[in-house]
């Protein structure tokens, strides 16, 4: 998956990652290899509005906060890597939060 979005796309990728605990979601310019943007479970707007990271509630806020600082930064467009997980549960939750945003995915 991560090989077709680096291939395909000019766009920035927002990558993805779940555990049972916490989940976390970067953009990445993988042209200069750094990252731009990053939300997580574990910072403190967050995990104050959410005590439970590991839950679709949790990813929604994520995705919000992420989108957020996106356009903040003037990030508009990302390429969802959603790596080896199905788009489905907090996955979903997340790129529809950050639609919902404002950011094109």
């Amino acid at each position: 998956m991560r090989n077709r979005v680096r291939r395909d796309s000019i766009r920035p990728r927002l990558s993805v990652f779940r555990s049972h605990k916490h989940t976390y979601a970067q953009i990445i310019d993988d042209d200069g290899a750094r990252t731009l943007v990053a939300a997580s479970t574990r910072d403190k707007q967050v995990s104050d509005q959410c005590p439970n990271g590991g839950n679709v509630d949790a990813a929604k806020t994520v995705g919000k906060m992420l989108a957020e600082r996106a356009l903040a930064a003037g990030i508009k467009e990302v390429a969802l890597d959603r790596r080896e997980y199905k788009y489905h549960g907090r996955i979903a939750a997340l790129a529809d939060a950050a639609r919902e945003g404002g950011l094109v995915l």
